[in-house]
């Protein structure tokens, strides 16, 4: 299914809570999403299905800041296959938005604290395409190291972050407050590094040819 990673937009809040929900029913509270998109060290992205359902004449509501990163991501994706929309007629009707992602951005540390696919779209590789662009966007942003916790029984998480070379360096005791259950500590090599850019750009490739997009020669 083809889909398209861009900045997250304030009229996207809807529909992102909605995942947000659904994925995390136990979370209290819920994401600040809206003060969140005025920060600078908090990125969002969202996947959104290629309907070709374009909203026409629908303004543009980020930050300044934001609308540097929209550009930042379009280049991103020229390079490798990926529409990151920066136009305000790029906009997309709510109901295509089936996945979210969010990045803190700590010195040269960024941390993927979440990660979540609408229900009806898990297991068609969406989770990992926002895995791609939340480390491409990383790169970006001058950090050196992409880290997250995810909980010890999501083993199927565990597997794709291993895949992309995070490894496990820790465990956080009793880190979800729900129920009490510890927290993995994983994180990458130096994602500049040249060992690490040669094994993601090669799972990179697979993955976008795998989804039907064809990475830019």
């Amino acid at each position: 299914m083809p889909c398209t990673v861009r900045p997250m937009r304030r009229e996207d809040i809807p529909q992102v809570g909605a995942i947000d929900r659904q994925a995390f029913p136990t979370q209290w509270p819920p994401p600040p999403f809206r003060r969140d998109l005025d920060s600078r060290t908090v990125h969002y992205l969202v996947a959104l299905e290629e309907t070709g359902k374009p909203h026409p004449g629908i303004e543009a509501t980020e930050p300044r800041s934001k609308g540097k990163l929209q550009r930042l991501m379009s280049r991103i994706g020229a390079l490798f296959g990926i529409c990151y929309p920066t136009g305000d007629r790029d906009v997309r009707s709510e109901d295509d938005i089936v996945g979210y992602a969010a990045l803190w951005l700590m010195v040269d540390e960024a941390h993927l604290t979440s990660i979540a696919v609408r229900e009806s779209h898990r297991r068609k590789s969406i989770g990992e395409l926002l895995l791609i662009s939340v480390i491409d966007l990383a790169m970006q942003l001058k950090a050196q190291v992409v880290t997250l916790e995810t909980r010890v029984s999501n083993l199927p998480a565990q597997a794709l972050y291993e895949k992309y070379g995070l490894a496990k360096v820790g465990m956080r005791r009793r880190y979800y407050s729900d129920n009490g259950e510890d927290a993995v500590i994983m994180t990458t090599e130096n994602i500049a590094s040249a060992p690490y850019q040669s094994r993601f750009q090669s799972l990179k490739r697979s993955c976008l040819e795998r989804c039907g997009e064809t990475p830019t020669r």
